[in-house]
C-alpha cells in the first residue's frame, strides 16, 4: 500500500527551520534531498532508484558534490540506501519528522553519550581524539587480519568504501594495518576476509569471528569509548587536509 499524501509545506518548514540547521546541511545537500523528496514522498512513494550522473545532469552539478551530498544525507538518516548495483542506487527517502523521531528514540540509549551527544551522528574522522577512539576500540590489532600493529603502521579503513557512500561513522570505520588497507581497497569486507582465509592468514574460527564482528559493527554493538567532557572540543577541531584513509 502506498503511503498517504504528505503536507509539503509542513515538511519544508521542519526541514529548513529545524533539521537542516541542526545537521549543518549545505545548499547542495538540501538541493539533492529536495530532488529525491520530489520524486518519492511528494508522489506517494517511499523509494527511488537513481544514478549519480543523472541527478548531477538534472541539477547541473558535477558527480563529486552529488555523491558527497548523498553520503551525508544517508549518514544523517534522511536517506536509507537499500541497494547499489549497475542500474543505480535504490534509496528510501525519509521525512524530517521521521528522522527526528528516530533520533529522539535513541535519547539516553546506547547511541548517546551522557551529555546527550549523538554518537551515531559523529564524524569519527573529524578530530584526533575521535580517530584514536577507533584505534583504541580494536585494542592494537588489525580488524581484518588480527595482526598486532604499532602506531606507525596502522590506519583507518572504511568498511563500506567512500566511493560506495560509506560514512565516517564508528559503525563503518576500523583500525587496520597498512597492508590490509592497501589490499582491500574497494572490495566488500566479507570478500576480503575470505581472501585472507584462503591465504592462510585467518583460521576458520578467526574468519567466523571476523564476519560476526562485521555484523556487530554494522549493528552499532562495537562502540568506541568517547569521553563526554571532551566532546565539544572534539567537534571544534577540523579534519586536516589530505587522504583520510591514511590518517593515524
Amino acid at each position: 500500500m502506498k503511503p498517504k499524501k504528505i503536507d509539503a509545506l509542513q515538511v519544508c518548514k521542519e526541514f529548513e527551520d529545524v533539521l537542516a540547521p541542526r545537521l549543518g546541511l549545505t545548499v547542495i545537500d538540501r538541493t539533492v534531498y529536495y530532488h529525491l523528496l520530489r520524486h518519492t514522498r511528494w508522489e506517494g512513494k517511499l523509494r527511488v532508484r537513481f544514478m549519480i550522473m543523472g541527478i548531477g545532469a538534472k541539477l547541473r552539478l558535477s558527480r563529486a558534490p552529488v555523491r558527497n551530498a548523498v553520503r551525508r544525507l544517508a549518514n544523517h538518516g534522511l536517506l536509507r540506501i537499500v541497494e547499489r548495483d549497475y542500474s543505480g542506487t535504490l534509496v528510501e527517502v525519509r521525512l524530517p519528522s521521521e528522522v527526528r523521531a528516530a533520533r529522539a528514540g535513541r535519547a539516553g540509549g546506547p547511541g548517546k553519550l551522557r551529555d546527550g551527544a549523538d554518537l551515531d551522528g559523529m564524524d569519527f574522522l573529524r578530530t584526533e581524539p575521535l580517530r584514536q577512539a577507533i584505534h583504541a576500540r580494536e585494542g592494537g590489532l588489525c580488524f581484518y587480519c588480527l595482526r598486532r600493529i604499532d602506531r606507525r603502521s596502522r590506519c583507518l579503513d572504511h568498511v563500506v568504501p567512500r566511493a560506495r557512500f560509506g560514512s565516517n561513522s564508528y559503525r563503518n570505520l576500523v583500525s587496520c594495518c597498512i597492508d590490509c588497507n592497501v589490499r582491500k581497497q574497494e572490495l566488500p569486507a566479507e570478500d576480503f576476509l575470505r581472501q585472507l582465509f584462503r591465504e592462510g592468514r585467518l583460521s576458520q574460527s578467526d574468519l567466523s569471528a571476523r564476519l560476526q564482528a562485521l555484523r556487530d559493527l554494522a549493528a552499532g554493538n562495537l562502540r568506541p569509548q568517547v569521553f563526554p567532557a571532551a566532546h565539544p572540543a572534539m567537534l571544534s577541531s577540523p579534519l586536516p587536509r589530505g587522504n583520510a584513509k591514511g590518517l593515524p
